[in-house]
């Protein structure tokens, strides 16, 4: 038999992470001057994701060989800014404690390691044969990497919008 509770003892339910003492610990650990590390760095690999993927565009379109090698610098800039935006990233995560209580930001965390991973495959299948790679499998991979970054992207700024994770606090 279930036990129905009043308007009054609904009110008072509550969730127990928000009471945890920790969950509103998620100001940056990691900033230049109180602007967070991460987010900084994070611009790096997204824009340079996308123009991957704008790359290997062009050079379908044109067939101008400058593009595979436009491609071939950029995802292994790409690779390398996430890898220390992941660093940062990943200190963030493992050092406030109301960071790493909630659900969502493990779910960026897997989902941006998963991005690493494809962006290295992108870069590493290219660096033997640039304008060989492009089609078809080049372009597959950036097609990957850019909708991988897209939805890793929009988790990461979820939890930055709406959780203000990672912001610093007034006074």
């Amino acid at each position: 038999m279930r036990k129905k509770y009043s308007w009054k003892q609904r009110r008072r339910l509550s969730d127990p992470i928000e009471e945890h003492v920790a969950f509103s610990d998620t100001e940056t650990k990691i900033a230049i001057a109180g602007h967070p590390l991460h987010a900084m760095m994070v611009a790096f690999p997204i824009a340079l994701a996308f123009s991957v993927f704008g790359a290997d565009a062009m050079y379908w379109f044109t067939g101008d060989e400058f593009w595979p090698r436009v491609a071939l610098w950029g995802s292994g800039v790409a690779f390398g800014m996430g890898v220390l935006a992941g660093v940062t990233g990943t200190v963030e995560l493992l050092m406030a404690p109301g960071i790493r209580i909630r659900s969502a930001s493990w779910t960026h965390f897997v989902l941006a390691v998963m991005l690493l991973s494809v962006l290295g495959l992108n870069w590493g299948f290219r660096m033997d044969d640039p304008v060989g790679a492009v089609l078809p499998w080049g372009a597959m991979i950036s097609a990957l990497a850019a909708g991988m970054t897209g939805i890793t992207g929009w988790h990461g700024g979820k939890l930055v919008f709406d959780y203000h994770i990672g912001a610093q606090r007034e006074g």
